[in-house]
Protein backbone atom coordinates (compact mmCIF):
# COMPACT_ATOMS: atom_id res chain seq x y z
CA UNK A 1 0.00 0.00 0.00
CA UNK A 2 2.57 2.50 0.62
CA UNK A 3 4.69 1.52 -1.96
CA UNK A 4 1.91 2.33 -4.78
CA UNK A 5 0.93 5.72 -2.87
CA UNK A 6 5.18 6.55 -3.06
CA UNK A 7 4.83 5.81 -6.80
CA UNK A 8 1.15 7.78 -7.27
CA UNK A 9 3.18 10.54 -5.32
CA UNK A 10 6.50 10.25 -7.58
CA UNK A 11 4.06 9.93 -11.03
CA UNK A 12 2.18 12.97 -9.63
CA UNK A 13 5.47 14.72 -9.33
CA UNK A 14 6.40 14.28 -12.44
CA UNK A 15 3.52 14.82 -14.05
CA UNK A 16 3.49 18.58 -12.32
CA UNK A 17 7.41 19.47 -13.22
CA UNK A 18 6.31 18.65 -17.13
CA UNK A 19 3.27 21.17 -16.45
CA UNK A 20 5.27 23.93 -14.88
CA UNK A 21 7.96 23.26 -17.42
CA UNK A 22 5.87 23.27 -20.88
CA UNK A 23 2.43 25.33 -19.44
CA UNK A 24 4.79 28.95 -19.11
CA UNK A 25 6.20 28.53 -22.53
CA UNK A 26 3.02 26.89 -24.06
CA UNK A 27 1.37 30.36 -22.91
CA UNK A 28 3.66 32.77 -23.75
CA UNK A 29 3.80 31.70 -27.67
CA UNK A 30 -0.36 31.81 -27.19
CA UNK A 31 0.21 35.94 -26.23
CA UNK A 32 2.52 36.04 -29.10
CA UNK A 33 -0.05 34.79 -31.36
CA UNK A 34 -2.33 36.58 -30.57
CA UNK A 35 -0.47 40.05 -30.46
CA UNK A 36 0.30 38.80 -34.04
CA UNK A 37 -3.38 38.34 -34.67
CA UNK A 38 -3.78 41.83 -33.66
CA UNK A 39 -1.16 43.41 -35.86
CA UNK A 40 -3.10 41.43 -39.31
CA UNK A 41 -6.60 42.91 -37.57
CA UNK A 42 -5.48 46.56 -37.87
CA UNK A 43 -3.18 46.32 -40.99
CA UNK A 44 -5.70 44.18 -43.37
CA UNK A 45 -9.00 42.40 -41.71
CA UNK A 46 -10.25 40.70 -44.33
CA UNK A 47 -6.96 38.50 -44.60
CA UNK A 48 -6.32 38.22 -40.86
CA UNK A 49 -7.22 34.57 -40.14
CA UNK A 50 -5.76 33.17 -43.16
CA UNK A 51 -2.60 35.08 -41.86
CA UNK A 52 -2.09 33.85 -38.17
CA UNK A 53 -3.06 30.15 -40.24
CA UNK A 54 0.20 30.28 -42.50
CA UNK A 55 1.94 31.52 -40.17
CA UNK A 56 0.84 28.29 -37.60
CA UNK A 57 1.42 25.85 -40.83
CA UNK A 58 4.97 27.23 -41.06
CA UNK A 59 7.05 25.42 -43.26
CA UNK A 60 4.20 22.61 -43.78
CA UNK A 61 3.00 25.05 -46.25
CA UNK A 62 4.87 23.34 -49.05
CA UNK A 63 5.37 19.97 -47.69
CA UNK A 64 8.41 18.38 -46.88
CA UNK A 65 10.28 20.74 -48.15
CA UNK A 66 9.57 23.48 -46.28
CA UNK A 67 10.64 21.21 -43.43
CA UNK A 68 13.30 21.20 -44.83
CA UNK A 69 13.88 24.66 -45.08
CA UNK A 70 12.70 24.90 -41.35
CA UNK A 71 15.40 22.78 -40.48
CA UNK A 72 17.97 24.56 -42.37
CA UNK A 73 17.19 27.95 -40.59
CA UNK A 74 17.42 26.08 -37.35
CA UNK A 75 20.56 25.02 -37.45
CA UNK A 76 22.57 28.73 -36.31
CA UNK A 77 19.38 29.56 -33.79
CA UNK A 78 20.25 26.54 -32.41
CA UNK A 79 23.72 26.86 -31.50
CA UNK A 80 23.17 29.91 -30.27
CA UNK A 81 20.48 28.99 -28.34
CA UNK A 82 22.29 26.46 -26.31
CA UNK A 83 25.27 29.48 -25.98
CA UNK A 84 23.00 31.31 -24.39
CA UNK A 85 20.55 28.71 -22.09
CA UNK A 86 23.88 27.02 -21.28
CA UNK A 87 25.27 30.56 -19.67
CA UNK A 88 21.97 30.86 -18.21
CA UNK A 89 21.90 27.50 -16.00
CA UNK A 90 25.41 28.13 -15.19
CA UNK A 91 24.30 31.77 -13.70
CA UNK A 92 25.87 34.23 -16.07
CA UNK A 93 24.00 35.89 -18.91
CA UNK A 94 25.76 35.22 -21.83
CA UNK A 95 24.30 38.31 -24.18
CA UNK A 96 27.61 38.14 -26.72
CA UNK A 97 26.61 35.12 -28.61
CA UNK A 98 26.13 37.60 -31.55
CA UNK A 99 29.95 38.30 -31.32
CA UNK A 100 31.28 35.04 -30.77
CA UNK A 101 28.93 33.81 -33.75
CA UNK A 102 30.46 36.30 -36.07
CA UNK A 103 34.33 34.92 -34.89
CA UNK A 104 33.19 31.77 -35.73
CA UNK A 105 31.59 32.22 -38.70
CA UNK A 106 35.26 34.33 -39.91
CA UNK A 107 37.21 31.33 -38.44
CA UNK A 108 35.66 28.95 -40.54
CA UNK A 109 35.37 30.87 -43.67
CA UNK A 110 39.01 31.69 -43.24
CA UNK A 111 39.52 27.36 -43.00
CA UNK A 112 37.57 26.99 -45.44
CA UNK A 113 39.23 29.21 -48.57
CA UNK A 114 42.98 28.75 -46.90
CA UNK A 115 43.29 25.41 -45.93
CA UNK A 116 42.62 23.84 -49.17
CA UNK A 117 45.28 21.24 -48.05
CA UNK A 118 43.46 19.43 -46.06
CA UNK A 119 41.63 16.49 -47.36
CA UNK A 120 37.45 16.62 -47.83
CA UNK A 121 36.41 14.42 -45.57
CA UNK A 122 38.39 16.21 -43.22
CA UNK A 123 38.45 20.04 -44.23
CA UNK A 124 34.78 20.43 -43.21
CA UNK A 125 35.32 19.06 -39.50
CA UNK A 126 38.90 21.21 -39.40
CA UNK A 127 36.31 23.93 -40.28
CA UNK A 128 33.99 23.84 -37.69
CA UNK A 129 36.35 23.17 -34.82
CA UNK A 130 38.18 26.51 -36.12
CA UNK A 131 34.86 28.68 -35.33
CA UNK A 132 34.69 26.70 -32.34
CA UNK A 133 37.65 27.88 -31.17
CA UNK A 134 37.23 31.06 -31.93
CA UNK A 135 33.74 31.49 -30.14
CA UNK A 136 35.64 30.01 -27.26
CA UNK A 137 38.22 32.40 -27.16
CA UNK A 138 35.79 34.93 -27.61
CA UNK A 139 33.64 34.06 -24.62
CA UNK A 140 36.64 33.80 -22.30
CA UNK A 141 37.40 37.30 -22.66
CA UNK A 142 34.07 38.40 -20.58
CA UNK A 143 34.26 35.17 -18.88
CA UNK A 144 37.76 36.28 -17.28
CA UNK A 145 36.91 39.73 -16.35
CA UNK A 146 33.70 38.27 -15.15
CA UNK A 147 35.84 35.91 -12.75
CA UNK A 148 39.22 37.66 -11.96
CA UNK A 149 37.86 41.45 -12.09
CA UNK A 150 33.71 41.19 -11.22
CA UNK A 151 33.12 43.20 -14.31
CA UNK A 152 29.59 42.52 -15.34
CA UNK A 153 29.49 40.14 -18.30
CA UNK A 154 26.25 41.70 -19.96
CA UNK A 155 28.98 45.11 -19.82
CA UNK A 156 31.59 43.17 -22.00
CA UNK A 157 29.50 41.03 -23.69
CA UNK A 158 27.77 43.81 -25.46
CA UNK A 159 30.99 45.57 -25.70
CA UNK A 160 32.93 42.40 -27.69
CA UNK A 161 29.93 41.93 -29.84
CA UNK A 162 30.70 45.03 -31.57
CA UNK A 163 34.89 44.79 -31.15
CA UNK A 164 34.27 41.10 -32.99
CA UNK A 165 31.65 42.69 -35.76
CA UNK A 166 34.57 45.56 -36.65
CA UNK A 167 37.51 42.84 -36.31
CA UNK A 168 36.34 40.54 -38.36
CA UNK A 169 35.19 43.03 -41.36
CA UNK A 170 38.54 44.31 -40.45
CA UNK A 171 40.33 40.94 -41.25
CA UNK A 172 38.20 39.76 -44.39
CA UNK A 173 39.31 43.17 -46.03
CA UNK A 174 42.77 43.17 -44.95
CA UNK A 175 43.28 39.31 -45.68
CA UNK A 176 44.08 38.53 -49.05
CA UNK A 177 41.92 35.98 -50.74
CA UNK A 178 38.73 36.20 -48.75
CA UNK A 179 37.54 39.65 -49.73
CA UNK A 180 35.06 40.52 -53.31
CA UNK A 181 35.35 44.07 -53.65
CA UNK A 182 32.82 44.25 -56.09
CA UNK A 183 29.98 42.52 -53.79
CA UNK A 184 31.27 43.58 -50.46
CA UNK A 185 30.96 39.90 -49.66
CA UNK A 186 33.45 37.04 -48.76
CA UNK A 187 34.20 34.04 -51.60
CA UNK A 188 32.78 31.14 -51.76
CA UNK A 189 34.33 28.21 -49.32
CA UNK A 190 36.01 25.48 -51.14
CA UNK A 191 33.68 22.63 -52.23
CA UNK A 192 35.75 20.11 -49.46
CA UNK A 193 34.58 22.93 -46.94
CA UNK A 194 31.12 22.55 -47.38
CA UNK A 195 29.26 20.50 -45.08
CA UNK A 196 27.77 16.95 -46.38
CA UNK A 197 24.33 16.38 -46.94
CA UNK A 198 24.27 12.50 -45.26
CA UNK A 199 21.13 12.00 -47.24
CA UNK A 200 19.06 14.76 -45.52
CA UNK A 201 17.91 16.24 -48.72
CA UNK A 202 16.66 12.70 -50.34
CA UNK A 203 14.15 12.75 -47.01
CA UNK A 204 13.01 16.26 -46.62
CA UNK A 205 14.37 17.63 -50.14
CA UNK A 206 15.42 21.53 -49.61
CA UNK A 207 19.05 22.10 -51.17
CA UNK A 208 20.75 23.92 -48.23
CA UNK A 209 19.72 21.25 -46.35
CA UNK A 210 22.77 19.42 -44.36
CA UNK A 211 24.28 17.87 -42.08
CA UNK A 212 24.70 20.77 -39.60
CA UNK A 213 21.33 19.90 -38.13
CA UNK A 214 22.45 16.23 -37.05
CA UNK A 215 25.44 18.09 -35.20
CA UNK A 216 23.24 20.69 -33.91
CA UNK A 217 20.71 17.91 -32.21
CA UNK A 218 24.31 16.24 -31.06
CA UNK A 219 25.57 19.31 -29.20
CA UNK A 220 22.47 19.78 -27.74
CA UNK A 221 21.65 16.15 -26.11
CA UNK A 222 25.82 16.69 -24.98
CA UNK A 223 24.86 19.71 -23.25
CA UNK A 224 22.17 18.50 -21.40
CA UNK A 225 24.05 15.14 -20.02
CA UNK A 226 27.27 17.40 -19.25
CA UNK A 227 24.56 20.16 -16.96
CA UNK A 228 22.89 17.18 -15.57
CA UNK A 229 24.83 14.02 -15.44
CA UNK A 230 28.09 14.77 -14.70
CA UNK A 231 30.23 16.37 -11.49
CA UNK A 232 31.33 18.82 -13.87
CA UNK A 233 27.85 20.51 -14.70
CA UNK A 234 26.84 20.45 -10.91
CA UNK A 235 29.90 22.19 -9.94
CA UNK A 236 29.42 24.66 -13.23
CA UNK A 237 24.98 24.62 -11.75
CA UNK A 238 26.53 25.25 -8.01
CA UNK A 239 28.82 28.30 -8.59
CA UNK A 240 26.02 29.69 -10.27
CA UNK A 241 23.35 29.94 -8.47
CA UNK A 242 25.88 30.51 -4.98
CA UNK A 243 29.25 31.29 -5.75
CA UNK A 244 29.99 31.58 -1.65
CA UNK A 245 28.63 28.11 -0.82
CA UNK A 246 30.75 26.66 -3.82
CA UNK A 247 33.65 28.23 -2.74
CA UNK A 248 33.05 26.62 0.88
CA UNK A 249 32.46 23.29 -0.74
CA UNK A 250 36.08 23.57 -2.61
CA UNK A 251 34.89 23.87 -5.86
CA UNK A 252 37.03 26.50 -7.76
CA UNK A 253 34.05 29.85 -8.95
CA UNK A 254 36.62 31.49 -10.78
CA UNK A 255 37.50 28.53 -13.17
CA UNK A 256 33.94 27.24 -13.38
CA UNK A 257 33.26 30.95 -14.39
CA UNK A 258 35.53 30.97 -16.87
CA UNK A 259 34.96 27.66 -18.50
CA UNK A 260 31.05 28.18 -18.54
CA UNK A 261 31.90 31.21 -21.23
CA UNK A 262 34.80 29.41 -23.11
CA UNK A 263 31.49 26.65 -23.91
CA UNK A 264 28.80 29.19 -24.18
CA UNK A 265 31.02 30.80 -27.07
CA UNK A 266 32.72 27.48 -28.70
CA UNK A 267 28.54 26.72 -29.03
CA UNK A 268 27.80 30.09 -30.52
CA UNK A 269 30.58 30.11 -32.72
CA UNK A 270 29.90 26.57 -34.21
CA UNK A 271 27.08 28.24 -34.74
CA UNK A 272 28.31 30.63 -37.01
CA UNK A 273 30.39 28.16 -38.73
CA UNK A 274 27.85 25.88 -39.88
CA UNK A 275 25.79 28.87 -41.47
CA UNK A 276 28.79 29.51 -43.83
CA UNK A 277 29.47 26.16 -44.54
CA UNK A 278 26.46 25.66 -45.83
CA UNK A 279 27.35 25.71 -49.50
CA UNK A 280 24.09 27.00 -50.50
CA UNK A 281 25.66 30.30 -52.43
CA UNK A 282 25.32 32.27 -48.30
CA UNK A 283 28.65 34.92 -48.27
CA UNK A 284 29.33 37.11 -44.95
CA UNK A 285 28.36 40.73 -45.90
CA UNK A 286 31.06 43.14 -44.45
CA UNK A 287 28.96 45.37 -43.03
CA UNK A 288 28.44 47.11 -39.64
CA UNK A 289 25.65 45.31 -38.52
CA UNK A 290 25.53 42.41 -35.38
CA UNK A 291 24.16 38.94 -36.19
CA UNK A 292 21.12 38.73 -35.57
CA UNK A 293 21.63 35.40 -34.39
CA UNK A 294 23.14 36.00 -31.50
CA UNK A 295 19.72 37.94 -29.88
CA UNK A 296 17.31 35.12 -31.39
CA UNK A 297 19.50 32.89 -29.01
CA UNK A 298 18.11 34.86 -26.27
CA UNK A 299 14.60 34.29 -26.95
CA UNK A 300 14.97 30.43 -27.88
CA UNK A 301 16.91 29.97 -24.58
CA UNK A 302 14.10 32.08 -22.84
CA UNK A 303 11.36 29.87 -24.34
CA UNK A 304 13.06 26.66 -24.07
CA UNK A 305 13.56 27.45 -20.08
CA UNK A 306 17.49 27.00 -20.37
CA UNK A 307 17.17 23.49 -20.79
CA UNK A 308 18.94 21.80 -23.61
CA UNK A 309 16.16 20.07 -25.02
CA UNK A 310 13.57 22.45 -24.29
CA UNK A 311 16.05 24.48 -26.91
CA UNK A 312 16.39 22.04 -29.47
CA UNK A 313 12.01 22.00 -29.84
CA UNK A 314 12.02 26.24 -28.78
CA UNK A 315 14.70 26.71 -31.96
CA UNK A 316 12.40 24.55 -34.20
CA UNK A 317 9.36 26.55 -33.58
CA UNK A 318 11.33 29.69 -34.26
CA UNK A 319 12.34 28.65 -37.47
CA UNK A 320 8.70 27.17 -38.18
CA UNK A 321 7.19 30.24 -37.82
CA UNK A 322 9.80 32.67 -39.72
CA UNK A 323 9.52 30.43 -42.41
CA UNK A 324 5.71 30.65 -42.10
CA UNK A 325 5.98 34.69 -41.98
CA UNK A 326 8.10 34.47 -45.26
CA UNK A 327 4.93 32.63 -46.86
CA UNK A 328 2.62 35.85 -45.51
CA UNK A 329 3.99 37.38 -48.91
CA UNK A 330 1.40 35.45 -50.63
CA UNK A 331 -1.07 37.43 -48.88
CA UNK A 332 0.40 40.59 -50.10
CA UNK A 333 1.45 41.75 -46.72
CA UNK A 334 4.50 43.68 -46.86
CA UNK A 335 8.12 42.62 -44.73
CA UNK A 336 8.15 45.56 -42.88
CA UNK A 337 4.40 44.33 -41.66
CA UNK A 338 5.86 40.22 -41.86
CA UNK A 339 8.85 41.16 -39.38
CA UNK A 340 7.45 43.11 -36.76
CA UNK A 341 4.37 40.39 -36.30
CA UNK A 342 7.42 37.25 -36.30
CA UNK A 343 9.65 39.49 -33.68
CA UNK A 344 6.92 39.96 -31.42
CA UNK A 345 5.73 36.58 -31.46
CA UNK A 346 9.20 35.24 -30.52
CA UNK A 347 10.23 38.13 -28.55
CA UNK A 348 7.25 37.65 -26.23
CA UNK A 349 8.07 34.13 -25.65
CA UNK A 350 10.37 35.80 -22.93
CA UNK A 351 7.73 36.37 -20.68
CA UNK A 352 8.14 32.63 -20.31
CA UNK A 353 9.95 32.93 -17.57
CA UNK A 354 7.41 35.74 -15.85
CA UNK A 355 4.48 32.72 -16.97
CA UNK A 356 6.51 30.25 -15.11
CA UNK A 357 7.19 32.14 -11.90
CA UNK A 358 3.56 32.83 -11.29
CA UNK A 359 2.63 29.37 -12.36
CA UNK A 360 4.68 28.10 -9.93
CA UNK A 361 3.43 30.27 -7.19
CA UNK A 362 0.15 29.25 -7.56
CA UNK A 363 0.83 25.46 -7.85
CA UNK A 364 3.39 25.87 -4.53
CA UNK A 365 0.32 28.17 -2.85
CA UNK A 366 -2.50 25.71 -3.70
CA UNK A 367 -0.23 22.50 -3.09
CA UNK A 368 0.83 23.94 0.52
CA UNK A 369 -2.95 24.57 1.33
CA UNK A 370 -3.30 21.10 0.84
CA UNK A 371 -0.71 19.55 2.70
CA UNK A 372 -1.86 21.91 5.92
CA UNK A 373 -4.47 20.89 5.44
CA UNK A 374 -4.35 16.93 5.23
CA UNK A 375 -1.18 16.38 7.23
CA UNK A 376 -0.88 14.39 10.57
CA UNK A 377 0.50 16.80 13.57
CA UNK A 378 3.45 14.14 14.16
CA UNK A 379 4.63 13.77 10.26
CA UNK A 380 8.46 15.14 10.46
CA UNK A 381 9.43 17.75 7.48
CA UNK A 382 11.81 16.42 5.27
CA UNK A 383 14.90 17.95 4.79
CA UNK A 384 15.14 20.72 1.75
CA UNK A 385 17.46 18.43 -0.93
CA UNK A 386 19.46 20.71 -2.64
CA UNK A 387 20.72 18.41 -5.68
CA UNK A 388 16.60 18.67 -6.78
CA UNK A 389 17.40 22.50 -5.86
CA UNK A 390 19.83 23.02 -8.54
CA UNK A 391 17.76 21.13 -10.97
CA UNK A 392 14.26 23.66 -10.40
CA UNK A 393 14.95 26.58 -12.45
CA UNK A 394 12.29 28.39 -10.29
CA UNK A 395 14.34 27.68 -7.24
CA UNK A 396 17.33 28.10 -8.92
CA UNK A 397 16.31 31.60 -9.69
CA UNK A 398 15.39 32.71 -6.13
CA UNK A 399 18.82 31.23 -4.89
CA UNK A 400 20.84 33.03 -7.53
CA UNK A 401 18.82 36.36 -7.01
CA UNK A 402 20.22 35.45 -3.17
CA UNK A 403 23.70 34.60 -3.87
CA UNK A 404 24.00 37.61 -6.22
CA UNK A 405 23.08 40.03 -3.55
CA UNK A 406 26.09 38.70 -1.37
CA UNK A 407 28.65 38.97 -4.37
CA UNK A 408 27.50 42.55 -5.03
CA UNK A 409 28.46 43.48 -1.68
Amino acid sequence: MKSSTSMGRRLGSFLMSIVTGALPSIIAILAGFLLGFIILLCVNPSQALAGIWMILKGGLTTGASGMGQVLYYTIPIMMTGLSVGFAFKTGLFNIGASGQFMMGAFAAIFAGIKWTFLPSGIHWIAAILAGMVAGAIWGMIPGILKALCNVNEVITCIMTNYIGMSLVNFLIKTIPGLYNGTTNKTVQVDSSAVIPKWGLTKLLPYNSLNAGIIIAIFFGILMYIILNKTTFGYELKACGYNKDASKYAGISAKRNIVLSMVIAGALAGIGGAMLYLSGSGLYYSVVDIVADEGFDGISIALLGMSHPIGIIFSSVFISHIQVGGFNLQLLKYDNEIIDIIIASIIYFSAFSLVFSNILSKLLKGRGGRSKNANAEPDTPIPAPNVAANLNDPVNAESTSDESKGGDDQ
